[in-house]
């Protein structure tokens, strides 16, 4: 029986070398198969390889963007699409406890916390692709469950339930992003994917809004399901796998056939790894880059702070524009608008003047590829903003200001948000790559959630105690305490990185 010798080149190997290297076999050891000592690495077919993503036609690779955003956008539309009808919703359950209504809304962020946390690991192992459309047909089922609720306790069983697995595109969206894009085209990308977060909240209840005035509150989450739906199909039949590992795995067992060389193996293969060893490994790691990683765990808890104080501010809308400006249950989404300009002018003003302070930074520091605290500098300019956005907002409202400037001082905050969480996430994504990406994001995504979900809940006793003045006085200096970290990661985050064991 032929013994099969051991090519290991450091090119890897393609299959347009499986011919040549199964003639190799059968003719036994030669001086050519020494210097071929690489040979059973299966890596791209070089540089242009078609098979990569990053190599994809630039529509197939935008498509796949866009469809990952709108994904992330009709998830982060549904924590606050009920928000204008929760007072029918009370009526209809008879709760009476304001921290129940609240919680109510909020119980859905908690969901996109943890869900992400089990459920995008399984990417590792399986590929991308069949956890975005498991995920979407629970998401789906369970939107259409609260339509159908009964009590109380269906709606909030079925809003947690929804809210784990529509928080699977924000876990995975940036690593599918860093999966297609290079360095220099990602910041466009994740500008887009951030609208969904961002926008999401705001859009939800000013469509809402209309809805559940004039068809009531279950025709929110009618209308949910029907756009998440067609988005759902869509990817269903647009969206291809783009995990880099996945699909070298499946190119090594597709040469492996073809050779019968069963010592072929992915480049990206952690061959000492079981696929249960993979997942256990996958659910630990983001709790473990929390830990190891002061930087990823202080910007995260910057982002939860910031739009934990969203929410929190959201909750607030109610009494302040219906109760103070007269605003109806159909016109009361249209507070949230304040929020949307903010981003729209805030995603204008990173695609006009971020490239441009990228490059003056990369030509000042003579280097050819941004350094991931580069990303930084757009937030050390504007984060301050929501600060001052909080002190406007709270003073205007406590003294009946004409509307139009306590909306004014949401936008400041919208903005200031966008320049937190978008240079946040490209920062993460740059620093951890594409393979702990998911992960990254996964434990930022965790944070901000669960901050979310819980710091509303202090909104009616804090605002009952000092005012809607003086309570947003104290959250804009909390925001504000927080300007430090950029300015300090900007510095001396290489230093860090390194100390920590995270290299970009």
């Amino acid at each position: 029986m032929s013994t099969t010798p051991n090519y290991q080149p450091s090119n890897g190997t393609s299959s347009r070398d499986i011919a040549s290297n199964a003639a190799d076999v059968e003719a036994g050891p030669t001086d050519k198969t020494a210097e071929k000592a690489d040979l059973n690495v299966v890596d791209w077919d070089g540089p242009d390889d078609l098979a990569n993503p990053q190599n994809w036609d630039h529509c197939k690779r935008w498509l796949h963007i866009g469809i990952v955003s709108l994904l992330a956008l009709v998830t982060n539309m549904t924590p606050t699409m009920c928000a204008p009808g929760i007072d029918q919703v009370a009526e209809e359950f008879g709760i009476e406890s304001p921290t129940v209504s609240t919680l109510a809304i909020t119980l859905y962020l908690l969901g996109l916390g943890v869900g992400p946390m089990l459920i995008s690991p399984l990417s590792e192992v399986y590929g991308r692709l069949p956890v975005y459309h498991a995920a979407n047909i629970v998401f789906l089922a369970f939107v259409v469950g609260n339509a159908l609720s009964q009590n109380v306790a269906q709606f909030m069983v079925f809003r947690f339930i929804s809210g784990f697995a529509g928080g699977t595109p924000m876990a995975l969206g940036g690593g599918s992003i860093a999966d297609v894009t290079s360095l220099k085209t990602r910041a466009s990308a994740m500008g887009l994917f951030s609208l969904g977060p961002l926008t999401g909240p705001v859009l939800g209840p000013v469509i809402g809004g209309f809805v559940a005035s004039s068809l009531g509150w279950r025709w929110t989450f009618w209308l949910l399901s029907i756009i998440g739906g067609a988005v759902a199909v869509a990817a269903a039949i647009l969206m291809r796998e783009t995990h880099p590992k996945v699909l070298l795995e499946r190119k090594t067992a597709r040469l492996r056939v073809l050779s019968g060389n069963e010592k072929l193996r992915s480049s990206l293969a952690r061959s000492h790894l079981t696929p249960n060893q993979v997942l256990t490994q996958a659910l630990v790691r983001p709790t473990m880059l929390l830990i190891r990683s002061p930087v990823l765990l202080i910007m995260s808890l910057y982002v939860a702070l910031v739009f934990g104080l969203m929410y929190l501010l959201m909750t607030t809308f109610t009494d302040v524009f219906d109760g103070h400006y007269g605003f109806t249950t159909a016109t009361s989404g249209l507070s949230y608008l304040g929020l949307g300009v903010a981003l729209i002018v805030a995603m204008v003003v990173f695609r006009t003047v971020g490239s441009r302070v990228l490059a003056a930074r990369m030509k000042a520091d003579g280097v050819d590829r941004p350094r991931p605290e580069h990303r930084l500098i757009l937030m050390i300019w504007f984060s301050p903003f929501v600060g001052l956005g909080l002190f406007l907002y709270g003073w205007t409202a406590q003294y009946q200001v004409q509307w139009i400037v306590p909306i004014i001082g949401t936008s400041l905050i919208g903005f200031g948000a966008f320049f937190v969480l978008m240079p946040t996430q490209l920062y993460l994504v740059d620093l951890f790559g594409s393979e702990a990406a998911a992960s990254a994001l996964g434990a930022n995504n965790l944070l901000r959630f669960l901050s979310s979900t819980f710091l509303p809940l202090a909104g009616p006793p804090m605002y009952g105690a000092l005012g809607d003045g003086w309570g947003n006085t104290m959250l804009g200096f909390l925001a504000l305490a927080f300007l430090p970290a950029p300015v300090l990661f900007y510095r001396f985050g290489e230093r860090l990185r390194a100390k920590s064991g995270v290299e970009a």
